[in-house]
């Protein structure tokens, strides 16, 4: 079953320097039918503007992801980690216990991201931060595992205290890829237009994949994907 989340129909906000489109609850978006799925229980897409930024702030027991799709994002916080993710690039963080920090945009230009918040598999852990740069080049067998879990045994992917994998890619029109699916995904579209087999998803729209175990990806325009394999709680 495919359940698409178009764009024009999630939660938002306008506070000028941010524009913020919510797949899920969040701060003054509340939609009961719109808690959670699985284990994720935020997807912001975000726009933050130049020289903008969220001033320093607490989170714990949250596995927070940071996907990057233009510009860049500055993190700092109170454990002394201090980096910049740019487009394509990724930042994990693991509240656990308690952490303090900020992410601004420093750029000349506006910054767009996704923020994605996972409960954890395991509490009050130690808090971390890390980030990755990954390939830029386009995709065309199979999308790349960006985050996994400390269980999962790929060297190269940034890890986060949950069983999921959040894969991403971009394709070339005309691009077909197959992708398994463990328990249940959810798939954003960031950019191009793509099919999941028959359903057709636009630049930010979502969808949620459950009771398959394969879907076919399809890029009618150059497009990048976030497949984000989930399971069920």
């Amino acid at each position: 079953m495919i359940n698409l989340i178009p764009y024009e129909k999630l939660g938002g906000a306008d506070h000028g320097w941010l524009k913020a489109k919510h797949h899920f609850s969040f701060a003054s978006y509340q939609d009961p039918s719109r808690m959670n799925f699985g284990p994720m229980r935020v997807i912001n897409d975000d726009i933050v503007a130049a020289q903008k930024g969220f001033a320093p702030h607490p989170h714990d027991n949250m596995e927070i992801i940071t996907y990057v799709r233009k510009g860049a994002i500055t993190h700092k916080d109170n454990m002394g980690n201090e980096g910049r993710t740019a487009a394509g690039d990724v930042q994990v963080m693991s509240a656990g216990t308690g952490v303090t920090h900020s992410e601004y945009n420093l750029e000349d230009e506006e910054t767009s991201l996704y923020q994605i918040w996972m409960f954890p598999n395991k509490k009050n852990v130690k808090p971390r931060w890390d980030a990755k740069e990954f390939p830029k080049e386009p995709v065309t067998d199979q999308l790349k595992p960006l985050v996994t879990g400390f269980n999962d045994p790929n060297s190269n992917s940034l890890k986060i205290y949950q069983d999921a994998t959040i894969f991403a890619g971009r394709l070339n029109q005309g691009t077909v890829i197959q992708q398994t699916i463990k328990e249940q995904a959810y798939v954003l579209c960031s950019y191009g237009t793509i099919k999941i087999n028959k359903i057709e998803l636009q630049k930010g729209d979502g969808a949620e994949i459950t009771k398959l175990n394969e879907v076919s990806i399809q890029a009618t325009q150059d497009s990048e994907v976030l497949f984000i394999d989930l399971p069920q709680s």
